[in-house]
């Protein structure tokens, strides 16, 4: 036994000499997550933690991030390499010190080194953390227990776990590479973190804080071109390519620059692959587009696909509210206003209308107000390796949003004549799993206008009817603290609370995707139906209504 106990002393003190490496797996339910291996290297001075590729210096995406302990101030440095030989910096003297745990009495052995188990809460999770001190280093896979000894496993919730699978002995450890970068720019946290988190995925920048308003003064410029009087700003953006799996969000934000009311506003996109498009009807007059007729005696300008043009792609369609940010100072006991509005929806499964295109991208809100209403708009891309709709296929149908409302584009009130709204499309093969992307909304009319009375609308493929449903939404009060100028009335409620035909003052309407089965190749039929109510004095109702057709076609 004596001489047992004089090996371990005698490994010990050259192991302290030294120094150590750790590598561990990341575990979800008892599986190994994915292959960032995580490694540890460190002496009794500092420590490192980083990916074990950015180690070895194999991960070719940015940003490569290394923390850095130095374990006799406990400061931890964080650092981003966030593109070749750039690195940024943030120091962090709080959170070795201010660590709370619980030690309890229980061991387990972890490659052959006794440890011991300690607690912790974290935003609402449960933490323990096994940790050994039967070496003379401190470390571990985060900053995590660093101050209890060598960390070699953490668990979260029973669910999620970090174990060391192998631990080495290091005869020589320079210490060059347990120091930061010395030219490094420095960061305030806040700051690093915010960096680290965009540098993850893309941002496209389109709109930055651009007036949309009906004034003959809001002109176009070397880069935003504008549209009827101001209320349609597009302008030429560069789509990188984006993967099958890539998810796809639109950034919006939006207050009042003068206009007090709820208008229509969209996000789109406009295809160019054929003869027309609507560019021509936005440079050329509207009444160039390809008209649809009904039967009711209208014309409606560029709503539906032909074979020599293709509508516009509604990315978002959203509403602002009642004078948000501009009209602020309008004070009510209990109310605080928000400065603005922010929209950000999922549109993953429209990647191939944007994937490595040099294609105009707009906005559009109705108004006729001289100052009318601020937006700033970004499209940001995300790697991932699965999606919700994994469609390969993509293309426009329909869209009586009157985005040219202000140049004379006729209103969507063509759903009074029984034919409603049909457009034929042929496909040169088949598409399978196919479904309708359909945005749909009511407009119009005074108590008794569609856009306060559910009315179903009804698809039909074919002429056989696919699917109808009532679009209505009902947590329009949830927003009111976004609606500073809506009217109030005697029963107690704001115009803002108000349940509408599947839009609320500051929101936006998702779509409906609507399940059509496989195509066959050739001519199809889709058929749009709705109950339009009849016109009120003066006023009169409407529907706005989109639909892209997405599926597959192979692999």
């Amino acid at each position: 036994m004596r001489f047992l106990y004089a090996l371990l002393l005698i490994s010990f003190t050259s192991f302290a000499q030294k120094g150590i490496q750790v590598t561990y797996n990341n575990y979800s339910n008892g599986n190994i997550t994915n292959d960032d291996v995580i490694l540890f290297i460190g002496n009794q001075q500092q420590g490192l933690i980083t990916k074990k590729v950015v180690f070895d210096k194999k991960l070719q995406s940015f940003p490569k991030e290394k923390k850095f302990i130095n374990y006799n101030n406990k400061i931890v440095t964080s650092q981003a390499e966030v593109s070749d030989n750039n690195f940024i910096i943030t120091n962090d003297s709080t959170s070795i010190k201010n660590a709370k745990f619980e030690l309890t009495n229980e061991t387990k052995e972890i490659l052959g080194y006794k440890c011991k188990k300690a607690k912790t809460t974290i935003n609402s999770n449960n933490i323990e953390i096994w940790y050994t001190n039967d070496v003379p280093f401190k470390g571990g896979p985060s900053i995590l227990g660093q101050d209890l000894g060598l960390v070699l496993e953490i668990n979260r919730n029973n669910t999620y776990s970090t174990k060391a699978k192998e631990i080495i002995k290091i005869a020589k450890l320079d210490n060059k590479e347990l120091s930061a970068n010395s030219k490094a720019t420095y960061a305030d946290a806040l700051a690093y973190q915010d960096y680290i988190w965009k540098s993850r995925f893309t941002t496209l920048p389109i709109f930055k804080n651009e007036v949309i308003s009906f004034n003959e003064n809001n002109k176009s410029n070397d880069s935003i071109l504008k549209f009827g009087n101001g209320t349609v700003i597009i302008r030429k953006i560069k789509f990188p390519k984006i993967g099958k799996t890539d998810q796809v969000f639109v950034d919006l934000e939006e207050k009042s620059n003068g206009d007090a009311y709820d208008r229509t506003g969209s996000v789109f996109i406009i295809p160019t692959s054929k003869e027309q498009s609507f560019f021509t009807g936005l440079t050329k007059g509207i009444n160039t587009l390809p008209i649809y007729e009904n039967g009711n005696g209208k014309k409606y300008q560029g709503v539906i696909q032909t074979k020599n043009y293709l509508p516009t792609v509604e990315l978002m369609r959203f509403f602002t509210p009642f004078g948000v940010g501009y009209f602020n100072g309008l004070q009510l006991k209990d109310k605080t206003w928000q400065e603005s509005v922010f929209y950000r929806q999922d549109i993953s499964e429209l990647y191939q209308q944007l994937s490595g295109k040099d294609i105009y991208v707009g906005v559009f809100i109705g108004n006729y107000d001289k100052g009318g209403h601020e937006v700033s708009l970004n499209i940001t891309i995300h790697k991932d390796e699965k999606k919700f709709f994994n469609f390969n296929y993509s293309e426009p149908l329909f869209n009586t949003t009157n985005l040219l409302e202000m140049g004379g584009q006729e209103y969507g009130s063509l759903f009074d004549s029984e034919k409603g709204l049909e457009v034929t499309f042929t496909l040169d093969k088949e598409v399978k799993n196919a479904m309708l992307r359909y945005i749909t909304t009511g407009h119009g009319g005074w108590e008794n206008g569609d856009e306060f009375v559910p009315k179903t609308n009804t698809i039909l493929l074919d002429d056989a009817v696919v699917h109808n449903f009532i679009p209505w939404k009902q947590d329009c009060g949830s927003y009111r603290e976004y609606n500073p100028v809506s009217g109030n009335f005697d029963n107690g409620l704001s115009s803002s609370d108000y349940s509408r035909a599947n839009w609320c003052p500051g929101t936006l309407t998702n779509p409906n995707m609507i399940a059509l089965g496989d195509l066959k190749p050739g001519t199809h039929k889709i058929t749009i139906k709705i109950p339009k109510g009849k016109p009120e004095g003066g006023s009169f109702s409407f529907w706005n209504v989109s639909g892209v057709l997405l599926g597959n076609t192979g692999f």
